[in-house]
């Protein structure tokens, strides 16, 4: 660790702080509970001890006063009931003094005091109190009343001096006793304000010390790291204060050069990913244009090899009709291979023309009811379902919204289908049922024919593709390709179910009413039918054509669908 990175931490400092003024402040308390230990004490002596022998000095003054009235009242009237307040004086006296040495245990100047009291009070029962009662009862009043002088009277006067004397020195040690409280008191008063200074300095040395150890090396943390989160992710942070602050620093700056180079990593994978965009865009514009110029070449070859291909095929019937038997048996073969020619090329070319228009123009989406477009179907398709003795049946189906003439299509290419692949010598069973999935509409149309091998269940939807030969099955092998094409348009996916153990189970989606189909076909789908050419939109199967009449007894049977 560098030298600058070397120093007392955050926590040392505060704790080092806190360790100095609870020091103070331990010492301060020490000194304010001896101090309020010592007011205490003199508090109680002058409330304990200077009060109450001030106030039984009075009391003491009071008992000797009752003596010397008793006396003089014995002396005068000779009546031995006047004694009485002289002996209560006299045991009160004794009470007095002896409670008064008791509180006056740490006065020396009071008990002092209060011996002289007893020692002249005692010269006074004897040279003037005793003798006077004594004369009084041997020899009557007016003998007492002669010993009654003014020496006599001078005699308890000193008495009454030496009680004034010990009050004075009572208030003298009360007062002292007042002064020693006034002064611990200003002293604990002292003691705390200390306590307060030392308080209120070591807030504001702790204040200070956070102001400039963590306040202002965090807030300069804080903008660094701001200015890093507004972009500038090359701005280096450094640390200041303590050292933890400054490992605090390092630590944020190493994860900055992290995010740094992540970033520009990130940055050069954004780059490259939009430069493969680009490329993939640029590929896709170009793969779209070649698909539209392909659909493009695909409608104008079709629709224009149409008068032409009519023309040969309608010379070859004529050359069959009239020539037939004329010739020689090879040139007959050869006029019907001719004339099966052309047909057969007349219908490839029908399907590939009613494959290329699906999408091409539309006349927009509107609900349709499957329930009347398999009625369509079942009535396009009763000639081949009479043929074959096929049973068609369907569930209630729901309301679609799509192009009416496009899904009646869709439904009569797999029926037709289910019809045409049949097994030999067991009728046809179709059957069209549907079921919500989520947002979706899942149609199943399912038989009872030869069924499909997993391994075909992808490539019987490619235009043009066929699993058997067309003695076998007659066909161009388009039909499929173009229900693949009707579903996708209507924003749906088109599979074969190959969890069937029986016959063929084809399934697509549709979505639910109210959903459109995402994609660009909703807007630029293509028309039903040319209504110049009068070409249908898409070619039933034939089922007198595909059946086991074949081509020559099925007479080239075409529906218009819708």
């Amino acid at each position: 660790m560098t030298a600058d990175r070397q120093g007392w931490t955050l926590r040392r400092r505060v704790v080092a702080l806190l360790t100095v003024v609870l020091v103070l402040l331990l010492g301060l308390a020490a000194a304010e509970a001896l101090v309020a230990a010592k007011n205490r004490q003199n508090i109680d002596a002058v409330l304990v001890k200077s009060g109450p022998l001030r106030v039984q000095g009075q009391e003491l003054l009071s008992a000797l006063l009752d003596q010397e009235t008793s006396v003089r009242g014995y002396a005068v009237n000779g009546d031995g009931k006047d004694l009485a307040p002289y002996e209560a004086g006299l045991t009160r006296e004794r009470d007095l003094v002896a409670s008064m040495r008791d509180l006056a245990g740490d006065y020396p100047g009071v008990l002092r005091a209060l011996t002289v009291v007893e020692e002249r009070a005692a010269q006074w029962r004897a040279r003037v109190a005793e003798p006077v009662i004594t004369t009084t009862e041997r020899s009557g009043p007016a003998a007492g009343q002669a010993l009654i002088t003014d020496q006599t009277r001078q005699r308890f006067d000193g008495v009454r001096g030496a009680v004034d004397a010990l009050q004075d020195e009572i208030q003298t040690v009360r007062q002292q006793t007042a002064d020693q409280v006034s002064r611990t008191s200003n002293v604990l008063v002292v003691l705390l304000i200390a306590a307060a200074l030392v308080v209120a300095v070591a807030g504001a040395l702790l204040l200070l010390s956070l102001d400039r150890m963590l306040i202002r090396p965090v807030a300069a943390l804080v903008g660094q790291v701001r200015e890093v989160a507004a972009g500038d992710y090359r701005h280096h942070i450094e640390g200041s204060g303590p050292p933890e602050f400054r490992r605090l620093a390092d630590d944020v700056d190493a994860m900055r050069q992290k995010i740094a180079q992540e970033l520009d990593e990130v940055r050069q994978a954004r780059e490259r990913i939009e430069w493969v965009n680009s490329q993939l865009q640029k590929q896709a514009e170009e793969l779209t244009r070649s698909n539209r110029d392909l659909e493009q070449f695909a409608y104008v070859a079709s629709h224009d090899l149409q008068e032409p291909l009519r023309k040969v095929a309608s010379f070859c019937q004529l050359l069959q009709r009239r020539y037939a038997g004329q010739l020689d048996e090879r040139a007959d073969q050869y006029i019907a291979f001719a004339v099966d020619g052309a047909q057969r090329m007349q219908r490839l070319i029908n399907d590939l023309l009613a494959f290329s228009r699906i999408g091409r123009l539309t006349t927009g989406f509107s609900e349709v009811d499957l329930n009347k477009a398999m009625g369509d179907v079942a009535a396009q398709t009763e000639t081949a379902r009479q043929y074959a003795d096929a049973e068609l049946t369907w569930d209630t189906l729901p309301v679609i919204r799509g192009e009416e003439p496009l899904l009646t299509n869709l439904l009569a290419n797999l029926v037709s289908n289910s019809i045409k692949f049949r097994r030999p010598d067991v009728p046809p069973r179709v059957h069209v049922s549907a079921r919500l999935v989520g947002d979706e509409w899942e149609i199943t149309c399912r038989d009872n024919g030869i069924g499909i091998e997993p391994e075909f269940a992808d490539k019987i939807f490619v235009i043009f593709q066929r699993l058997h030969s067309k003695d076998a099955y007659p066909g161009t092998g388009i039909g499929l390709a173009i229900v693949k094409k009707i579903v996708e348009y209507h924003g749906g996916r088109v599979w074969v179910d190959t969890g069937s153990e029986v016959g063929t189970v084809v399934r697509f989606t549709l979505p639910a009413a109210g959903v459109e189909p995402d994609g660009d076909d909703a807007t630029t789908g293509g028309g039903i039918a040319d209504a110049a050419d009068g070409v249908p939109v898409g070619r039933q199967p034939d089922p007198v054509r595909d059946g086991a009449a074949g081509d020559a007894a099925a007479g080239g049977i075409k529906e218009t669908v819708g």
